[in-house]
């Protein structure tokens, strides 16, 4: 019998089922339970388990660095770190608007952190995610639009995702084309789409990121900015900190 029922749920590709079916089985007999709440039992098993497998396919295409969650996150330790807003952030109602949110202050004080924890939860929820920071997403374009396949890789890539996070907004400056093109995906995304930017630059230095260009720069910041959250996060670098207090670096008030 046995062999047959694992037979039937290899078929039917249900995994969980082939697995736990005995065990609950067992169970359901010590308490009397009917048919019908021992079939319940056994499907939500399954249910269970092509839940996880989804999310952790979505968590693997999303390409995260690393996996982060607001609940790993130590706002003690961030006190720039508006938590109240970034707690109610990570309800996603702002991806249902297709809000944007963007998350500015200094190298360090958790900015990618929270952006890749919004990601996570969104994934949990069911949400395709994609996480790329501003240079490799230039580098992208380029290849794209070098191969003929711009459009395309406009609509896949970032009109696919529900969730599309870019990262380090001015750590390097662009080229003009470079420019048009970082434009051209924030125009793509307006009103179509959320997306999450972590920048260390205030807006009023964005300009010098963006090819010196200011008509550019005002357009896409007035994109960006007319469905937005917009969080400061001051303070100084975990990293830093976590060197000062391991010794590497002298204090504050030895430099």
């Amino acid at each position: 019998m046995s062999e047959r029922i694992e037979a039937l749920c290899t078929s039917l590709s249900l995994h969980a089922v082939a697995h736990q079916y005995a065990n609950l089985a067992d169970e359901a007999a010590k308490k009397e339970i009917s048919y019908l709440d021992y079939l319940e039992q056994v499907l939500s098993a399954e249910a269970s388990l092509r839940a996880e497998r989804s999310r952790q396919m979505l968590v693997k295409l999303a390409t995260f660095p690393v996996v982060k969650t607001l609940e790993q996150f130590d706002f003690d330790a961030a006190p720039g770190a508006p938590k109240a807003r970034v707690q109610e952030l990570s309800g996603l109602a702002f991806i249902e608007r297709r809000e944007n949110v963007i998350l500015l202050g200094p190298s360090g004080v958790g900015k990618t952190h929270v952006a890749i924890a919004l990601g996570v939860r969104a994934t949990e929820r069911g949400y395709k995610v994609r996480f790329i920071t501003a240079a490799d997403l230039v580098l992208q374009l380029e290849k794209a639009r070098s191969e003929g396949r711009f459009e395309q890789y406009l609509n896949r890539a970032i009109l696919g995702p529900r969730l599309l996070i870019l990262d380090e907004i001015g750590y390097l400056p662009m080229q003009k084309e470079q420019a048009d093109m970082f434009f051209q995906v924030v125009a793509k995304r307006y009103e179509q789409g959320s997306i999450v930017l972590t920048s260390n630059l205030s807006f009023g230095d964005w300009q010098e990121t963006f090819a010196g260009n200011a008509a550019l720069t005002s357009a896409m910041i007035d994109r960006l900015l007319h469905h937005a959250h917009v969080i400061q996060i001051r303070g100084d670098s975990y990293r830093l900190r976590q060197a000062r207090q391991s010794g590497l670096l002298g204090t504050k008030q030895d430099s």
